[in-house]
């Protein structure tokens, strides 16, 4: 028996890879490290532009990574567990995250930011250009 999803319709056509991106997020849903996603208010502009907030608290610069994988953004986490340190007590464990964002197509990363244990990272989405397209149709007899 076959699944039948959303995208199979004959009237979506070209959607294959959405669908493939909605199953690998919801199979990674893992809420470390926490996160918020806003909308930042600029008079006049027609750019929208959104901000990610991840709490990082513990993370120096040098253990984070943010990339562009084509319209995937990553942001990755590894702390080095010292081994010269002697614990009493370790309640506050070293260890590493993966954090993926699926952008849509225009997006453009602006800049990233750690400032008091949260990295900021802004995005851009310039509005997209309207236009109507005519279509000849070609007769054959």
């Amino acid at each position: 028996m076959s699944r039948m999803t959303p995208f199979s319709s004959p009237l979506m056509l070209g959607f294959d890879t959405m669908e493939k991106t909605l199953e690998r997020i919801a199979k990674g849903s893992d809420g470390y490290p926490p996160y918020n996603i806003e909308r930042l208010m600029e008079d006049g502009s027609p750019t929208q532009k959104l901000r990610i907030t991840l709490a990082v608290a513990g993370f120096s610069r040098d253990e984070l990574d943010v990339s562009l994988q084509e319209n995937q953004l990553v942001i990755r986490g590894q702390q080095v567990d010292s081994q010269e340190r002697d614990y009493l007590y370790r309640g506050i464990a070293a260890r590493q995250f993966q954090k993926s964002f699926m952008l849509a197509d225009g997006m453009q990363v602006l800049s990233a930011e750690l400032k008091n244990g949260l990295l900021a990272i802004d995005l851009a989405k310039p509005e997209p250009e309207r236009y109507v397209k005519k279509i000849d149709i070609s007769v054959t007899d």
